[in-house]
């Protein structure tokens, strides 16, 4: 085996980039270049009915989209190709071949029907179903017999008697199975294709893969690659198993789960930024030194510690990912936050898609007022409700501060010193808050609570004075004399 860390990320092409898949690659990366080693793509692709159109792009896509790059790959060649497991039948059958013939392998004919019988009488008697080997010694004419029949054989992987497999998980110690565990796996089925555990093994092997990083459903899979290790004198690599990530009620993540979007595409549909998803990705069963949870991509590279991946589930909390990708937004350049938010403003009807130059420019600005509350890009439709409503229904909070007695003046004196300006923006427009703050001896929450009610229809939002200049005069002195005709001003 190579000294140089060679890790790999082989996602089957089954479907969208997954929460729980993108974490994989993450790890895999993160520890790849930690440790200035290299990051491989291996495609799954043998389990051809699950398959999808357009699975693999979508994968290469959003894994390019987070900030992972990779060193070798289908889409960028490499020394031990090909990566698609489907152009790589013809290596899996020399070892298939050489399996069979050192007699550590053997075909079994058993049908379908017969084998789910066996698992049924094996459940009867209380049994942990698994395949009794009844044609693990086949003679020659049972054989021909089987063949005759226009049988085709699966073949399996004579599993060694009372044997111990110990690995030692990077994630959790010393892990051991029995070999009566397991009873004759199959490595190849009946349709020529090899499993999921044979063709892994071997691929892992020929990669000169060094470290595997992977969920902890594939820890039972752990002892049958093991076990094609031992068969051909290979050193195995080293494995970790993490932790499931768990939704915010303690339960197994599930692409089911509405509460939470399960694909990276969503997330990037939405309007999160990348950087701040790969940084909440990485906390997702790991945890830094200190106390700190923003860190920037080179960061994370530089202080990834396998050593401290968590042995204990991670919990996906959205409000927690809506606070980080704030974070981020709140850093970004403002082309890029319009960027995030405008495609959404355009979509949701508020905004032509072909926009003159004044209507473009006054659509950046609230945008722009909006950079410091956006968790994600959609979120500026609501966050905007107010500049493309022509009326307001007041809500009980906002009734709670129009009843208050000064607001009938506050209200009619900052009228009229609208109506008479001339230069309708937010310089002008706070000058005319001070002037009524002068003339109504009001102050405070007293004077700017019923002016932003009043005019935005929000008890707390965004800087008065730009909000009032990007609604317009005309609405704003629109939604003033409706107010002070039903206050009866």
């Amino acid at each position: 085996m190579t000294n140089q860390v060679r890790v790999r990320y082989a996602p089957s092409p089954t479907g969208n980039l997954h929460i729980g898949n993108a974490r994989t690659a993450l790890f895999n990366y993160l520890y790849a270049r930690h440790f200035d080693g290299e990051f491989i793509i291996r495609i799954e692709d043998t389990d051809a009915k699950r398959n999808v159109a357009g699975g693999e792009e979508s994968q290469m896509k959003y894994l390019q989209w987070l900030g992972i790059d990779w060193d070798e790959g289908a889409d960028v060649g490499g020394d031990y190709g090909p990566y698609r497991q489907m152009e790589r039948l013809d290596i899996y059958q020399k070892y298939v071949d050489e399996l069979l013939e050192k007699g550590l392998a053997y075909k079994c004919y058993m049908t379908e029907e017969e084998l789910e019988k066996e698992r049924e009488e094996q459940r009867a008697k209380g049994q942990v179903p698994k395949y009794s080997g009844a044609h693990r010694n086949l003679t020659q004419e049972q054989i021909e017999r089987f063949e005759s029949e226009g049988r085709k054989p699966s073949i399996r992987m004579r599993v060694p008697a009372n044997q111990t497999y110990t690995f030692r998980d990077i994630v959790r110690g010393n892990i051991t199975f029995e070999s009566s565990d397991f009873g004759d796996w199959v490595i190849v089925k009946k349709n020529g294709a090899p499993t999921y555990n044979f063709a892994v093994a071997i691929d892992d092997h020929l990669m000169a893969i060094t470290d595997v990083l992977r969920g902890e459903e594939h820890i039972s899979n752990t002892p049958k690659q093991m076990m094609v290790y031992e068969a051909f004198g290979w050193q195995p690599p080293r494995f970790g198993h993490m932790t499931l990530i768990l939704n915010e009620e303690r339960k197994k993540l599930s692409k089911r789960d509405e509460h939470i979007m399960q694909f990276i595409e969503q997330y990037h549909n939405s309007g999160y930024l990348p950087e701040a998803l790969f940084n909440f990705i990485t906390l997702l069963g790991w945890s830094p030194v200190g106390e700190e949870e923003i860190f920037s991509k080179e960061k994370l590279i530089e202080i990834f510690d396998p050593d401290r991946l968590s042995t204990s589930a991670a919990i996906f909390d959205r409000h927690k990912l809506k606070w980080m990708n704030n974070e981020y937004i709140k850093l970004a350049d403002l082309d890029r936050v319009i960027g995030l938010a405008m495609p959404h403003l355009i979509e949701a009807g508020k905004l032509p898609e072909d926009m003159d130059s004044p209507t473009r420019e006054w659509a950046e600005k609230v945008i722009a007022l909006y950079q410091e509350q956006l968790h994600y890009g959609a979120e500026i439709v609501e966050l905007t409700e107010l500049f493309f409503r022509e009326t307001i229904n007041y809500d009980e909070t906002a009734m709670d501060v129009l009843k208050q007695e000064q607001v009938p003046e506050v209200l009619q004196v900052f009228t009229d010193k609208l109506i008479h300006l001339d230069e309708f923006e937010k310089d002008a427009i706070k000058q005319q808050i001070k002037a009524t703050q002068k003339e109504t001896g009001h102050r405070g929450k007293k004077l700017f609570m019923p002016i932003r009610v009043a005019t935005t229809g929000q008890a707390h939002g965004p800087e008065l004075p730009l909000a009032i200049e990007l609604l317009g005069k005309d609405t704003v002195l629109k939604r003033l004399d409706h107010l002070l005709k039903q206050l009866g001003a």
